[in-house]
């Protein structure tokens, strides 16, 4: 059963269903994540916003395992990419931020176990993502500058719920991961980077720098004029 959810691969279990309001699926996953393992699913029924955590079990040492946030964060661009106006872009800010027309909409999200060595492979990992559906009540113009909803941008109610996109990212999750971890012809790391760098939005702190992602560590490495300079994944990351 998926509590609500369109049917999904059966990786995914057990799937929690959230009320609004009852908690923070990102914690109820960390808190899920000892005793149910991998593929365990928490999700939050909501009108205005989408919220879902996903458990991982990697088997690479943790700085190696960070970059499951990228995919997080392609499989967001790529699951609302179905329903809304094909001219609206999709990008990112370094590392975890979700944009849609340059207006921040929401962030992926990733937490390890406390105390993990870098180089010691993690019992567990929990990606997820959050993004607004609508702004809350009372939300003023200006308020939040540089912010935007799914709805302003074009994402109408009619044809994308909190409901098909918890889905549809969890599907776009699961294929990111496994092109990543089980390389093909054109597979592997190097592919989830480019996906990822293709939506990175260029900050003035950049420059005119080439942009790469270092496959041992996730950094983003910033080559120009023979200067290189690298910018840690983990000190970037915003707090779960």
């Amino acid at each position: 059963m998926t509590t609500g959810l369109p049917e999904l691969p059966p990786v995914f279990h057990p799937v929690i269903a959230l009320r609004e309001g009852g908690g923070d699926a990102m914690r109820r996953a960390i808190e899920a994540a000892p005793g149910h393992g991998a593929g365990t699913l928490v999700w939050v029924r909501s009108l205005a916003r989408v919220e879902v955590a996903v458990v991982l079990e990697p088997e690479t040492p943790l700085a190696a395992a960070r970059p499951a946030l990228f995919a997080a964060a392609s499989a967001f661009a790529d699951a609302i990419g179905a329903y809304g106006p094909a001219e609206v872009p999709v990008s990112f800010g370094w590392p975890d931020r979700l944009r849609i027309n340059a207006g921040e909409v929401g962030r992926a999200r990733l937490a390890w176990p406390p105390g993990t060595p870098e180089d010691a492979v993690p019992d567990w990992l929990v990606v997820g993502i959050e993004a607004r559906l609508i702004f809350p009540t009372g939300w003023e113009p200006g308020h939040g500058l540089h912010q935007t909803a799914l709805r302003e941008e074009g994402w109408l109610e009619e044809d994308l719920s909190a409901t098909d996109l918890t889905a549809a990212w969890a599907r776009h999750l699961m294929a990111g991961l496994a092109e990543w971890q089980h390389p093909g012809r054109q597979g592997g790391f190097s592919r989830l980077a480019e996906r990822y760098l293709a939506r990175l939005d260029a900050e003035d702190w950049m420059g005119a720098a080439r942009r790469g992602l270092d496959p041992a560590t996730g950094a983003l490495v910033l080559e120009q004029d023979g200067t290189r300079r690298m910018h840690a994944l983990a000190e970037a990351l915003v707090a779960a």
